[in-house]
């Protein structure tokens, strides 16, 4: 079967988590990526766990489907081999601090000098221009400074809480995924290429969606209001009779009615107070607390099976091991087993998008440390004992 992006070459200087992300959505779909990494010691996340026969599960998870070399690219030799690798690309991608590629003489200017055709994708923490540019960044930094943290808390008006998975980098690869192929299509039509200059920062502001809105609208920076959501009202989670907590979506007033008539409250439905979503929103200290003794009546199995019969938006709230065995995401190839040459068979989340003629895949596992570097070498040139010499002086 053709991939998506089986004629893509790209070369992957990225480490840790945002670059690899954006770059392992591109191999998931057929793009050959050829993964840099220092000699002897690896991407950083090789050291974080958990690890199986000492390979990293962390960076097994985001490395896939790669081709993995190692090569000291401040040593000259080393450059020259960079330089050979990307004059065959299609796309290089880097999530150094901005300044390290330019002093290594790789930066997007230097490059297009002999590949004018060059897409060049940089993640960073605040991206290539302003005045936070050369700062370094981390997920817990961008979601503090973006303001997600401020809206996100147990409960309303709680402690500023940091998003449980790392989204001030995975949104920041997703976003320089979208960039590149953006930029694909542009050289596919124009036939240029191009720089693509994506900062965590700006990532987070552009995912804070209604609370732009609201503070734009009102004046008031949005506070957090716990589980609910602060526009659409019932939307939370409720204690049932067995202790166990359903989140229940009533996203419109058709579904409250229907809610409403299924509970035997109908005269909820034209209470002034209730009767439209802005309605419910405003008097929420209200209403939570007659929904919270409707909840009450039932156990949770007992709420779930009506609230599906009449087409209620709810769920429990999943664990993940509950999530991994849940039979809509294994049903999608949510979860697919893999095996790598040293930790054995390993699970993975699967490919999310799903396309009817060219699919993705987890074809490989992530490479061990240097798997590729030889016939990588081979390829472009270099045979097995200047191999050898390159390995021997730490170039590779």
């Amino acid at each position: 079967m053709k991939k998506a992006l089986g004629d893509i070459t790209v070369v992957d200087l990225t480490r840790v988590l945002s670059g690899p992300f954006s770059t392992m959505i591109l191999a998931d779909f057929g793009a050959r990526v050829i993964h840099v990494e220092l000699p002897g010691k690896g991407d950083d996340s090789r050291g974080f766990g958990p690890h199986n026969n000492g390979e990293s599960g962390y960076f097994m998870s985001i490395n896939r489907n790669k081709e993995g070399i190692t090569l000291n690219m401040k040593a000259e030799q080393g450059k020259k081999i960079l330089k050979q690798l990307i004059e065959k690309a299609d796309v290089i991608v880097e999530n150094f601090k901005p300044g390290t590629m330019e002093k290594l003489g790789f930066g997007y200017e230097d490059i297009v000098k002999y590949k004018p055709d060059i897409i060049y994708a940089a993640c960073s923490g605040f991206g290539h221009t302003g005045p936070y540019s050369k700062r370094p960044a981390y997920d817990a930094i961008v979601q503090a400074m973006g303001g997600v943290m401020s809206i996100t808390s147990a409960k309303e008006g709680g402690e500023p809480t940091r998003v449980g998975t790392s989204i001030g980098d995975i949104t920041a690869g997703i976003f320089t995924a979208v960039g590149i192929l953006t930029a694909l299509h542009y050289k596919d039509t124009i036939g240029e290429g191009q720089k693509v200059d994506v900062a965590m920062l700006d990532c987070q502001v552009a995912i804070l969606e209604n609370a732009l809105s609201r503070y734009f609208t009102t004046g008031t920076a949005p506070k957090p209001v716990g589980n609910r959501h602060p526009s659409v009202t019932p939307l939370e989670g409720f204690k049932c009779a067995d202790g166990e907590y359903l989140i229940i979506s009533i996203g419109n007033d058709k579904l409250w009615a229907d809610f409403c008539n299924l509970v035997g409250r109908p005269e909820l439905i034209v209470d002034p107070r209730f009767a439209k979503n802005a309605d419910r929103t405003k008097n929420h200290k209200e209403i939570k607390p007659v929904c919270d003794e409707i909840m009450a009546e039932r156990t949770s199995d007992e709420w779930s099976s009506l609230l599906e019969a009449n087409a209620i938006p709810f769920t429990r709230i999943n664990t993940v091991d509950k999530v991994a065995n849940d039979p809509q995401v294994l049903a999608r190839e949510m979860i697919v087993e893999i095996t790598h040459p040293v930790a054995g068979k390993t699970k993975l989340a699967g490919v999310p998008v799903k396309l009817s003629k060219s699919p993705g895949q987890i074809v490989k596992a992530a490479p061990v440390l240097g798997a590729d570097t030889e016939s990588v070498l081979r390829e472009i040139g270099y045979n097995a004992q200047e191999i050898k010499e390159l390995a021997d002086q730490g170039v590779i």
